[in-house]
């Protein structure tokens, strides 16, 4: 789990953990104690609580809620209520007897902000129903052996919790961090493990099985099916909870050998006090994943260093004591390459809706690092993204006399109108030089509704 994937947990995309803790909790009262019962050896009747009409009804609600793609069956959302009125009843009878059998899930490649590619699996949209519906049983029941320290996908736990904990060991005295990158995790989760860790607590064999199906569901890839023998791709709602299960083994050997540390579904970060120390840990922790968990560390992208020199869910830590927050380079980067996107879609188009379309990206952005104390970064990137929108409308404008009539109605001069849209300068640099600044200034793109870094952290800290 990287920074991109906690900022759009963090920004309320609906999948989020405090609506996980809602469904339970708008359980009936039938369901919450079959789920009890459902953990105990002598009544294995968890199947039927995943089942249970509320339960599947809430289930449903947050699929089509989430407006997720397609699976392998074609099968869209909104042909998908009809689809369960018909087939719904045919389905959970399996279900109960045990002989469900999930469908292939579609890979898709995305590109990762570090470079590469990560594999997602799409499951059909039963599937997805089914997995949520398991989802919203599983979760309490195993919530309760978690971690304090794991801070992923869990209900009432965030991305800035764990920066938060964070930044509280560093300025403890914890000076070095042990930054562990797990290589192509949920590609080699190991299906033999995660089970018997999912069995410690689950006695229905029913479920067992279903679990089983859905890790060793075939891959649809170039309109052929692979067999799994092991990986977990992301893109199901099971796929969090099972890294939470199996990464649990790391969180109790990391509390028994009393190390301070943060984890963020598979990004983990233990804070110690001294390079000796870390070198020491790294090569426990490496030990311990790699033989017990049977997962690979990514020796390359893995460092023992200053918390200053690393980066955690998108932060990173200033030098002084104090380890104040900041954003990391590479989030900064990787909004510079957000923004020209937007940009670039934008031309031809009205400047209006170049900002219509840039504002949720800019809010959803600086609501995640809201917690940075580097305001200056802040005003750095408004300052950019006004130079590109005042870059755009020059490109726009192309004639003389097109830019001389919009710099004067804008309160120049004429001549300095005129000055300015004969210079026979680029589109950047005139977006940068004072004609075009004293033309549309700050106050003109706020009039435009575009949404300033700056002032929303402002507000952000008045209500913190």
């Amino acid at each position: 789990m990287r920074a991109d994937e906690a900022q759009a947990h963090m920004s309320g995309t609906r999948t989020g953990n405090g609506g996980r803790q809602s469904l339970w909790l708008g359980m009936g009262a039938e369901a919450r104690a079959a789920a009890a019962e459902g953990t105990n050896a002598e009544g294995p009747r968890l199947m039927e609580v995943v089942v249970e009409r509320g339960n599947v009804w809430a289930a449903y609600r947050r699929v089509v809620e989430n407006k997720g793609a397609a699976g392998v069956d074609g099968l869209a959302v909104p042909e998908f209520k009809d689809w369960l009125k018909e087939y719904w009843p045919t389905v959970k009878a399996a279900l109960l007897a045990g002989r469900y059998i999930p469908q292939a899930v579609r890979a898709v490649e995305i590109p990762k902000p570090s470079g590469g590619m990560r594999l997602l699996g799409i499951p059909t949209l039963v599937d997805r129903l089914i997995q949520q519906a398991l989802l919203q049983v599983l979760q309490p029941i195993f919530e309760l052996g978690f971690s304090e320290s794991s801070y992923g996908f869990r209900p009432g736990r965030n991305a800035h919790q764990a920066v938060r904990a964070a930044q509280k060991y560093v300025r403890a005295g914890k000076r070095f961090v042990v930054d562990l990158d797990l290589e192509k995790f949920f590609d080699r989760v190991n299906h033999d493990i995660v089970m018997s860790r999912v069995a410690r607590q689950v006695k229905d064999e029913r479920v067992l099985k279903l679990i089983r199906r859905y890790l060793e569901a075939g891959l649809m890839q170039d309109g052929l099916i692979k067999p799994r023998t092991q990986g977990s791709p992301q893109g199901g709602p099971l796929s969090p909870l099972l890294s939470n299960i199996l990464l649990t083994d790391l969180d109790r050997e990391l509390e028994r050998r009393g190390h301070s540390f943060c984890r963020y579904a598979d990004d983990c970060n233990v804070y110690v006090g001294s390079q000796a120390a870390a070198e020491h840990a790294m090569a426990e922790i490496t030990q311990f994943l790699e033989q017990r968990l049977k997962l690979k560390v990514n020796r390359e992208k893995s460092a023992c260093a200053r918390p200053c020199e690393r980066k955690f869910l998108g932060y990173s830590f200033t030098r002084q004591e104090q380890a104040r927050l900041k954003i990391a380079s590479e989030s900064r980067k990787r909004l510079y390459e957000k923004v020209r996107e937007h940009q670039r879609a934008g031309r031809g188009k009205s400047l209006a809706a170049t900002i219509s379309a840039l504002n949720p990206l800019l809010r959803g952005w600086i609501s995640y690092f809201r917690l940075t104390e580097v305001k200056s970064v802040l005003e750095e990137l408004d300052g950019w993204v006004r130079h590109r929108l005042r870059g755009l409308l020059w490109r726009q404008w192309k004639r003389i006399a097109t830019r001389i009539n919009a710099l004067m109605k804008q309160g120049l001069t004429k001549q300095r109108a005129w000055q300015a849209a004969t210079n026979g300068r680029g589109a950047w640099w005139n977006a940068g030089a004072s004609h075009m600044n004293l033309a549309f200034p700050k106050s003109y793109f706020d009039r435009m509704g575009l949404v300033s870094l700056v002032d929303t952290y402002r507000r952000f800290q008045c209500v913190l």
